[in-house]
């Protein structure tokens, strides 16, 4: 096609009449040389030469995983040429970004832009400048499916777990909840482990999921020993004085562990530790009465036995009562602290949605 107007000719042959170099990419992953395509080259009268040959092409570039499912990443995709330099080739972008108008959707990465920055290299064989033009892929992955199928079960399970420390000591649950909710990780962890990305450094959900599982973990051992504290017999000590001053006195008031019919605020006055040995018996006194029981040693004998058993009895019941105290004492005050853990933890991985 051959066009004149006022002395200006633009003419259109096919691409084989012109000597055209095309310009590649500098760091392509392609494994064949991009073949040529038959369309035709615009010359202008100014010297200006256009080719819009159509091609695919493949890139590699960085990929930082560590803010996995909510991670973007930046691609540079850089155009030139290897054989003309800048006097006799010069590469501009046509505007401050590529156009995304025939962009097609994807459903695991949103496109936020592609800017265009142009660069001027001078290499140490050559005088003459290469000018180059970088188009930066930025990319940001869509974390909507990722947050409902892997990251809130994780939620609500952490939010779970603390609630074994609730859970009566007498039910017989305490330890099989915790180990139902690890359990239940474990098995998100493998699932997690195969969507996600192999990567050098652990995702920030592979974190959570390892913090969460951690925190679990020690609940769990916790929960243990506070059973064992629940269930100490009469044959245990009773409680320490400063225990009882300090966890069955001013932390139970704190967290209102109360005894039944006792306000909240309120503790019951600290007794001294009981004593399981029994009253030493008293001297007996003489007496001149023929029919008066004093006369009856084995039944005065019997009866002090009884009721020193008594004693000894209620003692123990008294320092049993103590040391379950002391365990809903201590059940009440890690709720509290793991409660407040998985929050944190939780709203920590889900503000980086937002």
């Amino acid at each position: 096609m051959l066009a004149t107007k006022a002395q200006l000719m633009t003419i259109d042959p096919p691409c084989s009449w012109a000597s055209v170099n095309p310009l590649l990419r500098v760091h392509r992953a392609d494994t064949q040389p991009p073949a040529s395509a038959s369309t035709n080259v615009v010359v202008r009268h100014d010297g200006a030469v256009r080719w819009d040959a159509p091609a695919i092409t493949r890139s590699s570039c960085r990929v930082d995983v560590s803010a996995f499912p909510f991670d973007a990443q930046r691609c540079g995709l850089t155009f030139g040429s290897w054989t003309h330099g800048g006097h006799q080739l010069d590469v501009r972008p046509r505007g401050a970004s590529a156009s995304l108008a025939d962009f097609v959707e994807n459903v695991e990465w949103r496109v936020l832009g592609m800017p265009a920055r142009r660069r001027v290299l001078t290499y140490g064989c050559c005088s003459e400048p290469y000018p180059d033009v970088t188009f930066t892929l930025l990319l940001r992955r869509r974390a909507a499916a990722y947050v409902c199928n892997l990251l809130l079960p994780c939620v609500f399970i952490s939010l779970l777990a603390p609630l074994a420390f609730h859970l009566p000591a007498d039910s017989g649950e305490k330890v099989s909840l915790g180990v139902t909710v690890l359990l239940a990780l474990t098995v998100f962890q493998l699932i997690l482990a195969e969507s996600m990305p192999p990567a050098e450094s652990v995702p920030l959900i592979g974190k959570y999921y390892m913090a969460t599982m951690t925190m679990v973990t020690f609940s769990t051992a916790l929960t243990i020993l506070i059973m064992n504290l629940h269930y100490c017999g009469p044959s245990v000590h009773p409680v320490p004085t400063w225990a009882r001053v300090l966890l069955l006195g001013h932390l139970a008031r704190g967290l209102c562990v109360r005894e039944r019919g006792e306000p909240c605020g309120q503790s019951r006055p600290l007794e001294s530790a009981p004593s399981l040995q029994p009253p030493a018996v008293l001297p007996e006194s003489p007496c001149h009465e023929p029919r008066c029981l004093c006369h009856q040693e084995a039944l005065l004998h019997h009866v002090a036995s009884i009721a020193s058993t008594f004693r000894s009895h209620r003692a123990a019941q008294r320092c049993h009562e103590d040391w379950k105290r002391l365990a809903r004492v201590m059940d009440r005050f890690f709720l509290g602290i793991f409660f407040c853990m998985a929050l944190v933890m939780s709203l920590l991985v889900l503000v980086q949605a937002l």
